[in-house]
């Protein structure tokens, strides 16, 4: 919300300075985020008039001009201005000034010639950004007169960064009540009279759009002028607010919006066909807008209709082919009221924001609408004339937001603020806010008016008593108490933990988005359970990601593109699935690529492969306490996994997630140029932890027997290792591969594995017989389940 100062001030007194304005609103909630101080220091600035004007006659782009300034006598200035000519009226910096950038204005002589000044653009003069040519003032400005009487000035345009449940002050008037508040002073705005009706122009009305829109008024003007001029104090006051004037039609609709904080919108009459139908959007419908796209529509759209066409998008933007042109003389304003639920996220569907759309999704006063039309009426009658007909008014009382009527405690009011505020400042404090109070024994009743939509709870006076009564006049005190500190299952490991374990093995953590776009999920084959957002923040964030990986990937090449040739990435966070509501399921994924090690002496160079992985997956499995839990297996892998060195983690038999290299197809598709390997475990059964058991050290000691196994190479170490531990039981105490063979001696198809057994009994020590009859039944185990041969 950006406004001009000098307007705010004629609205309500305020006894205060330029920055204990900007301070009280900051402090308020209504934060000053920029304020831009404008024509100040223009004292030696005046109206000027062009009466001649001839080419330089040393360069084609200048021009020597006679200047009427009111001094009695002509001035010469050589100007460059695109628009320098004959009779218009422009600011002329006389010798001897100084204006805002630092520039002193002396006599000089431009490629042989004198001048005598100089002639001023709006930029010049610190009033605006437009540098193109001369500020064009208007044929009756007063030649002599000091530019900054003429125009108001100095001024500041300010501008507030309001929060969503603050929409009453995004006009004027509403601030204007806050500011009234705050430095114990009134508003000054008159009661808004009835435009007198010389038409009886009408035109019929339905609402078809329900609760979505309730309200809705409109008139027609007959016989404008249609290139009426806007005045110069209200084009100025839409410049200093960040609006250009553009006709004086749109810019009364633009400066009501601003003064009242109702948007209104004019259409050509003439062009309209039959009743104003207020009704959803058809599927499919489209609509060109006024800045010349075009508007998909869908059911979920709320449009302003005649008879035969679509007319304006409501509360966002009006239609290109009944738009007011220079040869409109009739014209048909509406103003009225949407639930902002229909609004919201519309004119983001649509790829843009407007004014309106900014105001209607927040909350526009219900009864601002009729004020509004009567204002912009006035305004229209007495700059470009015509005959306005009567108001046309259609709504459903009963879809309207009804004002709140809160009670506020005067314990909890002292409870909450920790001080005592004066029932007469209390009292004030909503008088000035426009609410009505009523004082009854334990505090105060009051009536939020129909524009305060944030009035809901008795929280919400109390708010408003601390910021108009002042933070700093609030006591602080520091809060005391015990806190209990939350106890951490032993049988979980900590989400921490497990950061700063995979920290500790060379990883850096990555923080993506949640959302992502539907086209990279359909490169990784990710089209079935997915959750699309209603109202995305663009096409690239349109879906709930259902696996952490694209986004990983993505971060992945993005440090690829800058020269990161080892990279090794992981992130905890929750992934999404379609439900009712959606699933949110916490994931770990990791993703690398390069070198295994750093760059280093102590070994040769290799790049990083599944088993690297794999031992880093090892690690985190052994650190929950049950790796025999765990297995890993070659089938049933997705889409994306290379399906030779890939691997599906599974737990108690349940498919918990994945590993491996990227498929090659998906690598290239990405650019990612090179093997990439990735995990991604669903993350709580990777944390639960057996809980810790003290045991006795062994008193026996173990055994150890080695066996090499011929078996078929389909035949997966979870599937051996299943079947060893089932033979043995508790007196297999580990299993260890130490060696892979094939080739000469081994048959086509097949392996041989060397194991190593280790065995040991708490009891007792194991004999030769033990041992060699453990090696027995292991054999017979995998000969049997695996299709496995003692090699000799």
């Amino acid at each position: 919300m950006k406004f001009s100062e000098n307007w705010l001030r004629e609205l309500v007194e305020i006894k205060a300075d330029r920055a204990a304005l900007a301070h009280a609103l900051t402090m308020a909630g209504l934060e000053v985020e920029e304020l831009t101080v404008l024509g100040d220091g223009l004292a030696g600035v005046v109206v000027a008039e062009i009466v001649a004007a001839e080419k330089h006659p040393e360069a084609d782009r200048l021009q020597v001009c006679k200047v009427d300034a009111g001094q009695g006598e002509m001035l010469q200035i050589v100007c460059g201005a695109p628009n320098a000519r004959i009779g218009i009226k422009v600011p002329l910096a006389i010798v001897g000034a100084s204006l805002p950038g630092g520039m002193s204005i002396k006599a000089a002589k431009l490629r042989g010639v004198e001048s005598f000044g100089m002639l001023c653009s709006a930029k010049e003069l610190g009033i605006d950004a437009d540098a193109s040519g001369l500020l064009e003032l208007p044929l009756d400005a007063p030649v002599g007169q000091l530019l900054a009487d003429y125009l108001g000035l100095p001024d500041a345009s300010i501008e507030l960064k309001l929060t969503p449940n603050r929409p009453d002050c995004l006009g004027l008037v509403g601030l204007a009540h806050d500011v009234a508040a705050l430095f114990g002073s009134a508003v000054k705005v008159p009661t808004q009279a009835a435009a007198a009706v010389t038409s009886e122009a009408r035109r019929g009305i339905r609402l078809e759009a329900g609760k979505d829109a309730p309200r809705y008024l409109g008139r027609i003007v007959e016989g404008i002028d249609p290139f009426a001029r806007t005045p110069l104090w209200l084009a100025e006051r839409l410049r200093r607010s960040g609006l250009r004037p553009i006709s004086a039609v749109v810019d009364i609709t633009n400066y009501v919006m601003l003064e009242l904080g109702q948007p209104l919108h004019a259409f050509d009459n003439d062009k309209l066909g039959g009743d104003i139908v207020v009704r959803h959007a058809h599927p499919g419908e489209t609509l060109k807008l006024l800045d010349g796209s075009e508007a998909k529509l869908d059911q979920g759209f709320v449009l302003i209709a005649d008879e035969h066409k679509a007319l304006a998008v409501a509360g966002v933007m009006g239609g290109y082919d009944s738009r007011v042109t220079d040869t409109t003389r009739n014209i048909f304003l509406e103003a009225a009221h949407f639930a902002p639920a229909a609004i919201m996220g519309r004119a983001r569907k649509l790829g843009m924001h407007t004014d309106a759309s900014h105001r209607f999704e927040r909350g526009v006063d219900p009864e601002l609408p009729r004020r509004a039309l009567e204002r912009a009426t006035e305004l229209l009658l007495s700059i470009a004339g015509g005959h306005a007909g009567p108001v046309l008014v259609a709504e459903n009382l009963a879809d309207l937001p009804k004002p709140a009527t809160v009670v506020l405690r005067r314990t909890r009011l002292k409870r909450v603020l920790g001080v005592d505020v004066a029932d007469a400042e209390v009292a004030r404090i909503f008088t000035a806010l426009g609410m009505r109070v009523e004082a009854h024994a334990e505090g105060w009743q009051i009536t939020a008016p129909s524009s305060r939509f944030d009035i809901e709870r008795e929280e919400d006076l109390i708010e408003e008593v601390a910021r108009i009564f002042g933070y700093d006049n609030i006591p602080t005190h520091s809060p005391a108490g015990a806190l209990a500190l939350a106890i951490e299952p032993e049988a979980r490991i900590n989400e921490l933990a497990l950061r700063e374990q995979l920290a500790a093995r060379g990883y850096y953590e990555a923080v993506n988005l949640s959302f992502v776009p539907a086209e990279l999920l359909a490169r990784w084959g990710f089209t079935e359970r997915l959750v699309p957002l209603a109202n995305p923040l663009s096409a690239d964030l349109a879906i709930m990601r259902p696996s952490l990986l694209p986004g990983l990937i993505e971060a992945l090449r993005h440090n690829r593109a800058r020269q990161q040739e080892r990279v090794r990435l992981f992130e905890v966070a929750r992934v999404f699935a379609a439900g009712d509501p959606p699933v949110e399921t916490p994931s770990l994924a990791i993703v690398a690529c390069g070198n295994a090690r750093g760059e280093q002496w102590g070994e040769p160079s290799r790049q990083l492969d599944f088993y690297d992985l794999k031992g880093d997956l090892d690690a985190l499995i052994a650190w929950g306490g049950e790796p025999q839990r765990w297995s890993v297996h070659a089938d049933g892998l997705p889409g994306w996994l290379h399906p030779g060195r890939g691997a599906r983690v599974a737990r108690d038999g349940e498919t918990v997630g994945y590993l491996g290299a990227l498929h090659p197809q998906l690598a290239k598709a990405l650019d990612l140029g090179a093997d990439v390997h990735v995990l991604e475990l669903a993350l709580v059964p990777l944390l639960a932890r057996r809980l810790p058991l003290a045991q006795p050290v062994p008193r026996f000691p173990a055994v150890r027997r080695d066996i090499a196994m011929d078996l078929p190479e389909e035949i997966s170490w979870s599937q051996i290792e299943r079947a060893v531990r089932g033979s043995l039981g508790t007196g297999l105490q580990e299993l260890r591969l130490f060696d892979r063979y094939s080739g000469k001696g081994v048959e086509a198809g097949r392996k041989s594995l060397a194991m190593g057994l280790i065995l040991q009994d708490a009891s007792r020590t194991l004999t030769d017989d033990d041992a060699d009859r453990c090696v027995r039944e292991a054999v017979a185990a995998l000969e049997q389940t695996c299709k496995a041969k003692l090699r000799g």
